[in-house]
């Protein structure tokens, strides 16, 4: 009857099924949603430009201008191809497309990397870099009623020529030589040339080479494009009058009128950057007649090589610097780091999330602060020195310590205790039983965050 009762109850018993699997796609899927997602340093840029394809290319806010100059580009060489090139090539030369389209490409192409490149943007000042040349300003008599703050400039020589580097109050940065503020980008660039609308970007040290490239392109396709035109009118009203040369290419007289209007402006650009080229200046220096005689007293371009071709090699041969900015790079948060020396004493070492990067005139844009660290009850307490830390026992031939029995009984008594005491002064009851396996260690770092998790334990 026992048996029975047992085999029927046994039998009414429902069991749940266990899952020993890992959690679901779902469930892993919220997580991941949960997740904080990394951001790049384009997103928290502080200028005024725009950024595309997660950071790759960086151009000003203001591009309705550039769109325009891309369609009076894209459509005159359009309505070239398709009206007049084909009459071209089987009048004249089948040359004439192929020699467009190489110019056409190269226009495009330099224009393209002048507007999507950094001209050269410098970071804005960290605030610790900030607060460190505030500190050199001399503020010693700033109570006084005549008082008056000193010019925000210092003075560099270049090749015995005094250079000015002017304070900015936006970037919080003495700019280096040649760099000014761009109003529109909200950006110091260096070696500054202008703000081009049409290129719809500043125009700077990393990317004027571009530029003088795209104009340069642009004037030889506006020419050849007018000339083609005006051949092709030519030979049809040879053919026929005028008035019938134009009702059967009415889009060459489109062409016609926008490359005569464009070419003198395009020609007259392309010339005068060839003259800054060749005389290493920007725009902006020559408007500002930044090397030109004053008052009486030689004034020259320390920044010139010497000669036309030195110039234009400089220019536009020089290795092209990399971006200061890193658009691209993830925002990192700003971390601790504990640094012990030999004198007992720890600092704390925090990294501000800005690039490292170093540049000849701004130094380092890391910053760092050094903090006392305080451990234990009292205020000031610092951990002790590694120095002051006995070094670990040997390792034996089985993999453990070589130590001795009592050694070891005596170490193991003295953590329980000490834990124990832990738990005590927590209010929590101390489970002997699970007591974790103390092993000595030679890793100074370890050994110190073991001591400190042991104060903090104690307080």
């Amino acid at each position: 009857m026992k048996k029975a009762s047992k085999t029927t109850s046994s039998s009414s018993t429902q069991y749940a099924p266990v899952y020993t699997q890992s959690p679901s796609s779902r469930s892993e899927e919220d997580i991941n949603k949960n997740m904080a997602r990394p951001t790049r340093k384009w997103e928290v840029f502080p200028g005024r430009n725009r950024f595309c394809c997660d950071g790759r290319f960086m151009m000003a806010r203001q591009l309705g201008i550039f769109y325009f100059t891309v369609f009076l580009i894209v459509a005159t060489c359009a309505l070239f191809f398709y009206f007049d090139c084909p009459f071209l090539t089987r009048e004249l030369t089948a040359a004439i497309p192929v020699i467009a389209a190489v110019l056409f490409l190269f226009t495009m192409a330099t224009l393209l990397r002048t507007s999507f490149s950094d001209p050269g943007v410098i970071p804005r000042a960290t605030p610790d870099e900030a607060a460190d040349i505030e500190k050199q300003i001399d503020v010693s008599n700033a109570t006084s009623p005549s008082y008056r703050p000193p010019p925000r400039t210092k003075e560099i020589v270049i090749k015995g020529q005094t250079v000015k580097l002017k304070y900015c109050f936006t970037c919080k940065i003495f700019r280096p030589p040649r760099a000014s503020h761009c109003s529109l980008c909200d950006n110091c660039v260096e070696r500054f040339d202008h703000h081009c609308p049409w290129v719809g970007n500043c125009v700077g040290k990393r990317n004027y080479r571009y530029f003088y490239l795209f104009i340069v392109s642009l004037a030889f396709l506006c020419v050849f494009i007018f000339a083609c035109v005006i051949t092709h009118l030519i030979i049809i009203t040879k053919q026929h009058d005028f008035l019938q040369a134009l009702k059967q290419s009415p889009a060459s007289i489109v062409e016609a009128i926008i490359c005569f209007f464009s070419v003198w402006s395009v020609l007259g650009l392309a010339g005068f950057h060839t003259y800054l080229t060749t005389s290493n200046q920007t725009t902006n220096e020559d408007i500002k007649g930044s090397f030109s005689a004053k008052r009486g007293q030689d004034n020259f371009n320390p920044f010139s090589q010497g000669s036309l071709g030195g110039n234009c090699l400089a220019v536009l041969c020089a290795p092209n610097p990399p971006s200061l900015i890193d658009s691209r790079g993830y925002v990192v948060p700003d971390t601790t780091q504990i640094t012990c020396n030999s004198s007992s004493s720890c600092a704390v070492m925090s990294e501000n999330n800005i690039v490292n990067v170093r540049h000849d005139n701004y130094g380092s844009t890391i910053s760092t602060e050094k903090q006392p660290l305080s451990h234990g009850n009292g205020p000031g307490k610092k951990l002790p020195s590694p120095s002051s830390i006995a070094p670990a026992p040997p390792m034996g031939s089985n993999g453990g310590y070589q130590e001795s029995p009592d050694d070891a009984t005596a170490a193991a008594a003295s953590a329980t205790a000490t834990a124990a005491a832990a738990y005590q002064h927590a209010s929590k009851p101390y489970p002997v039983q699970h007591m974790p396996k103390i092993v000595p260690v030679n890793d100074v770092a370890v050994l110190t965050a073991r001591i400190d998790l042991s104060n903090k334990l104690c307080n």
